[in-house]
């Protein structure tokens, strides 16, 4: 029961996602750069926006839990579930499209199984879910210490600044996530009991007990920025001995004018 189902067919969106270079930094550690392209596609933008949408809530419950406000689904993904268009609105709708294209990425190419448990529980949606970004899970047909699992930080940088090397802090706010992971495992776990996703919820519960049964935890840290804020130089001279790992894992994705595309995304999504 704990072995890896086949990953699902790739959304059309990760097409969009396309792989630019590999740099290599001033400590001889390699970065990643992947770049997320445009598309006027209208199938392609719709499937994204439902899967975007579903992040917070589902198919099943949307008409049962807009039901009580009288809302329209739009209304109520609006004004409940979604981040408002506000300056700490728009701060968390750039943060939670930037975990979830990272956990995307994890899922449809690094072949990680992702729970996707962060967003549809918020009081608050113009806030930050804590705990770390983004964990997958790679498990065999038997428990094994090759059992691996993946904790990536995530950070974004959407308006169109100055360059700024937003993957070192991801690099440097990585290290908190030591302390993080038990309280993260706990989470998904009790959130996919939850939702009745059984066999899911096994492959989280292998990795609750590394001292009884060892497995591999690999490290990773991203940055998702517009073109204006993506500096190659910057990202040349990140830092990570400081680390725990030293193989961390590094990703870059930009795209040009990502904020306004991530406004349009939710407004579909709003639709959908």
């Amino acid at each position: 029961h704990l072995k890896n189902k086949e990953i699902k067919m790739k959304p059309k969106h990760i097409e969009l996602l396309v792989s630019e270079k590999d740099l290599v930094t001033s400590d001889n550690k390699v970065v990643h750069i992947w770049r997320l392209e445009s598309s006027d596609d209208e199938d392609l933008l719709t499937e994204w926006s439902t899967h975007f949408r579903r992040h917070y809530c589902s198919d099943e419950d949307l008409d049962v839990l807009r039901e009580g406000y009288g809302y329209t689904r739009e209304q109520f993904l609006n004004e409940i579930k979604f981040p408002s268009c506000s300056a700490l609105g728009n701060a968390t709708r750039s943060g939670d499209f930037c975990e979830i294209l990272v956990a995307d990425f994890a899922q449809y190419i690094l072949n990680y199984y992702v729970p996707r448990t962060r967003y549809d529980r918020k009081v608050n949606p113009d806030s930050s879910t804590q705990g770390s970004d983004m964990l997958g899970f790679k498990v065999g047909e038997k428990i094994s210490s090759s059992d691996e699992l993946l904790v990536f930080e995530v950070k974004g940088r959407a308006t169109n600044v100055k360059p700024e090397n937003r993957l070192q802090k991801a690099i440097d706010d990585s290290k908190k996530d030591v302390k993080r992971i038990t309280f993260s495992l706990n989470a998904i776990y009790q959130r996919l009991l939850e939702k009745h996703e059984y066999d899911n919820a096994k492959k989280v519960q292998r990795f609750q007990n590394v001292t009884d049964r060892p497995y591999r935890t690999t490290f990773a840290a991203a940055a998702v920025q517009s073109d204006r804020s993506f500096s190659e130089e910057l990202t040349k001279k990140v830092d990570t001995k400081e680390h725990i790992d030293p193989d961390i894992y590094l990703l870059v994705i930009h795209r040009k004018d990502l904020m306004d595309f991530i406004h349009e995304l939710y407004r579909r999504a709003s639709k959908c």
